[in-house]
């Protein structure tokens, strides 16, 4: 892949990454919000509960976006970004057009949804 395409998914990337970061610091305030609700009443504090699980449990699959955006800036910088980690075809363009942090082409993703990788 050249140097412009690579230059421009990894501003694809950072912009995700950051948009991805506010929603979490957005989530992280409403979960303190919902924390400081000191109500007596039970059902309450159950929903209380239940909101607040509810919100940091978005924040782990932010995370874990995060983590796979910093793996694909790592791949670009290494020079190997939209190459299959596994078969080191090219992963198609339009996969990396929807997922810019793919890593798999589409026959190895494939067979690691079935359980054959």
């Amino acid at each position: 892949m050249d140097t412009k395409t690579l230059k421009i998914y990894r501003k694809r990337l950072v912009e995700q990454k950051t948009d991805i970061t506010r929603g979490y610091d957005k989530t992280r305030s409403q979960g303190k919000l919902v924390d400081s609700d000191s109500s007596h009443d039970p059902v309450d504090k159950a929903a209380n509960s239940y909101t607040k699980e509810f919100l940091f449990s978005l924040s782990n699959k932010e995370r874990d976006e995060i983590q796979m955006i910093d793996d694909a800036i790592i791949r670009i910088d290494e020079k190997s970004f939209g190459a299959c980690v596994v078969c080191g075809d090219g992963v198609e363009r339009k996969r990396l057009e929807a997922v810019p942090w793919a890593k798999h082409c589409l026959s190895c993703q494939e067979k690691i949804e079935a359980g054959l990788i």
